[in-house]
């Protein structure tokens, strides 16, 4: 069974399974995707991410693990994220395809990320803030917005500061603008949209299950 930010998990690492699945298949993935990417500077610098992300999710799960599904959605963004860094967000062929067969003026694969990063990450967020800050339910869905809405401005400058320090050769090909002087706004315009999208999605089911979460999951 797939435990939900409801459910008090006490279980040690080491008899969660579906978590040791999705380091291996994580492991394997960015493994592959690190062997020659197009950009070698480009990759490095889409990787920042992971580079500090991972470790401070080994670090809190420590401290304050989260639920299975909430994994789930990390590692399932983690996954986008490395397909989109080994070839660059512009070149990904599967966007390349869609914007073939759609007639699309654009590779919308960074779109389809951006979107993903609110409607993933927004479970985990509430979680955390339900089980460990010991908010309610409607203070949740709003802090798991802005941060979600924050974030995601946030990390548009420091991807522009990031590209044009570390590498400017490769700016364009990181930013991936692909020539639309709103495409950070528009990306987290969309990292917005799907965090709406999540808390619409996941209402019921934090409201259901908050009287857990308020008694037992929180001690």
């Amino acid at each position: 069974m797939i435990t939900l930010a409801a459910h008090d998990d006490k279980r040690p690492f080491r008899q969660r399974r579906l978590l040791h699945g999705m380091i291996v298949a994580y492991t394997v993935l960015w493994g592959v995707c690190a062997f020659s990417p197009w950009h070698r500077s480009d990759w490095l610098l889409e990787n920042l991410l992971v580079f500090i992300s991972v470790p401070l999710i080994v670090y809190e799960f420590t401290r304050r693990p989260l639920s299975d599904l909430s994994y789930v959605f990390i590692f399932t963004f983690f996954c986008l994220h490395a397909v989109g860094a080994h070839y660059t967000y512009a070149e990904v062929p599967l966007g390349a395809w869609l914007q073939g067969e759609l007639g699309l003026g654009r590779n919308h694969y960074d779109r389809v990320v951006h979107f993903s990063f609110g409607l993933l990450l927004a479970y985990p967020v509430r979680e955390v803030t339900l089980r460990y800050a010991r908010a309610g339910i409607g203070l949740s869905g709003f802090i798991a917005f802005t941060v979600i809405a924050a974030s995601s401005a946030v990390y548009e400058v420091i991807e522009m500061l990031a590209a044009m320090t570390v590498s400017p050769e490769t700016a364009f090909a990181y930013l991936g603008v692909q020539g639309d002087v709103f495409d950070a706004q528009k990306d987290t315009a969309l990292a917005i949209v799907g965090c709406i999208f999540a808390l619409m999605l996941s209402r019921r089911h934090f409201r259901r299950g908050n009287a857990d979460v308020a008694t037992g999951a929180m001690r």
